[in-house]
């Protein structure tokens, strides 16, 4: 589910809105991050209504203009919690791997990940020690090093070879 589909489903989860407040909830959710043009807005207002994840709750009219108010369906409330649960499960994964680059217990929101200090103790786990180190591999003392190849302080520099425009070709009289 894209974010803007995610957010426009979230605005409607609590009552009925029209299109302008349809965008304006999604500029709250969104704390001013997504902005919903008109033209978005109603295409996928249109494709959630196709898919029955929105139904159109109401019309009215205001100012000589009809005014069509959006509201959550059932499986479209289904598909939000889907993707809420998704979305919490990827964050839950996310904490965990950036706790283990960190090695400190990290708090966000409700969710407090263990520190290194507190996970199951590595000596069960196999070391380093019985793994080949790098001393026992070829470094590069061993290879050829750009010192013993010739630098371009020995080639010719191009200040000192002729260029076309100071040679005359041969037949060519000037004067």
């Amino acid at each position: 589910m894209q974010e803007p589909t995610f957010l426009i489903l979230t605005a409607l989860a609590a009552q009925p809105l029209h299109g302008y407040g349809v965008i304006r909830a999604v500029d709250e959710l969104s704390g001013g991050e997504v902005k919903l043009r008109p033209g978005t807005l109603y295409g996928a207002l249109d494709r959630l209504t196709e898919q029955g994840l929105v139904t159109v709750d109401r019309e009215e009219a205001v100012e000589g203009r009809l005014r069509r108010y959006y509201r959550l369906s059932d499986p479209g409330a289904a598909a939000l919690k889907a993707q809420i649960e998704r979305l919490r499960r990827h964050a839950t994964a996310a904490e965990i791997q950036l706790g283990k680059r960190l090695g400190d217990a990290l708090s966000f929101g409700s969710a407090t990940l263990l520190s290194r200090a507190n996970t199951p103790s590595r000596a069960n786990t196999p070391s380093r020690a019985n793994t080949p180190s790098r001393a026992n591999t070829p470094s590069r003392a061993n290879t050829p090093s750009r010192a013993n190849t010739p630098s371009r302080a020995n080639t010719p520099s191009r200040a000192n070879t002729l260029s076309r425009a100071n040679t005359l070709s041969p037949g060519l009289v000037t004067g």
